[in-house]
């Protein structure tokens, strides 16, 4: 799933970076974009999952639950450290023609790293209150209740309930206003996009129960079905709860349909790997899912940095689409070599210092 996300992500930023003149007005553009609703919640949805079966195998060991949340927290924080150096990179890159409120920019890297931390709390909070063998159960059904309260509170902190108080590098971390003195939909605050990671949570410790090792995927994808047609029956209702409604952006509503999508997307992978092509062999998406953080790291800069393939917003549809293949065979070919020389560094290092010491 990481490298279905990565390939949505790649066609989502080259469109976006790429397309000029008529073609950003095509519905080809608005259907891309429409595609890029879900790269950023299946990350999340995804590190949501990892983190569940990271607690799981914790909690097999016996460990307390303090120590769960310290070692859940300390990682991560290691990844809203790595958020942090990419937007540092990324303005030392650019030097000269970014603005330094750009090192500020609430990222994915940051929000996934952030979301983290907030799981680790919450796992450390709830599992002293639930013996061994229903914590399993009051885990996933709080963070089910966590991710449905953030988004909830989603518009909310969007519009009248703002936290104007805080500096704005702070309040962009609730709600994206950043600099610019509103909301920007283009970054990645914590609300909504938090309560993705807690509903992978929910869904990982589903799956590793006995009952989901069985059925789960199935099962799920079922619920996303029924996710979704709820989604639109609710938002079809005449009645609202919210005085201002943004489906697009902050609706509790289009959040339960993306849901929906993240577990029919679930179960076809479950499907795909172990019944279809996933058992044929190499797998380029299987394999870009296992570097999936290198990919995103280095796609950035050849496409919206200063050393982009093609000149911005000035490509037809049939140039920037040959230029989202090289992005895409670029980086599998860098995910082949990132796996294949993992473990070798020291190999590397000596290779590379022997012609030197062969000249003394």
């Amino acid at each position: 799933m990481r490298g279905l996300a990565c390939v949505l992500m790649f066609q989502t930023h080259g469109y976006d970076a790429w397309l000029g003149g008529g073609a950003r007005n095509s519905k080809f553009f608005m259907w891309s974009q429409l595609g890029g609703t879900l790269p950023a919640p299946l990350f999340l949805f995804l590190a949501g999952i990892s983190f569940a079966l990271v607690v799981d195998k914790l909690r097999q060991k016996n460990l307390p639950a303090s120590q769960i949340a310290r070692t859940t927290i300390r990682r991560g924080a290691e990844i809203f450290a790595l958020g942090l150096l990419f937007r540092l990179q990324e303005f030392l890159i650019a030097w000269g023609w970014a603005p330094w409120t750009d090192l500020f920019r609430v990222d994915i890297l940051n929000t996934i790293g952030l979301s983290m931390m907030l799981m680790g709390l919450f796992c450390g909070g709830v599992l002293p209150l639930f013996p061994p063998l229903r914590a399993r159960i009051g885990l996933g059904v709080g963070a089910l209740a966590g991710g449905l309260t953030i988004s909830l509170l989603t518009p909310l902190l969007w519009t009248s309930w703002r936290p104007r108080w805080l500096p704005w590098p702070l309040e962009s971390y609730v709600n994206g206003v950043h600099n610019l003195g509103e909301p920007q939909a283009w970054l990645f605050p914590l609300f909504p996009w938090t309560a993705f990671a807690f509903v992978g949570l929910a869904v990982g410790l589903f799956l590793v129960s006995d009952w989901g090792r069985k059925r789960g995927a199935i099962a799920l994808g079922a619920l996303g079905g029924m996710l979704i047609y709820l989604a639109k029956w609710l938002d079809a209702r005449p009645e609202q709860l919210y005085a201002v409604y943004d489906y697009w952006h902050t609706s509790p509503n289009f959040f339960l349909t993306r849901v929906g999508l993240l577990l029919l997307i679930l179960a076809a992978v479950y499907v795909w790997c172990r019944w279809g092509a996933g058992q044929w062999g190499f797998s380029p998406l299987i394999q870009m899912g296992q570097t999936s953080l290198l990919v995103y790291w280095v796609h950035i800069e050849f496409v919206y940095g200063r050393f982009s393939i093609l000149p911005k917003k000035a490509q037809d549809i049939r140039t920037a689409s040959l230029g989202l293949l090289v992005i895409f065979l670029s980086m599998l070919l860098l995910s082949v070599l990132r796996t294949k020389l993992k473990g070798h560094g020291a190999e590397m290092w000596g290779w590379i210092r022997r012609p030197a010491l062969s000249r003394h």
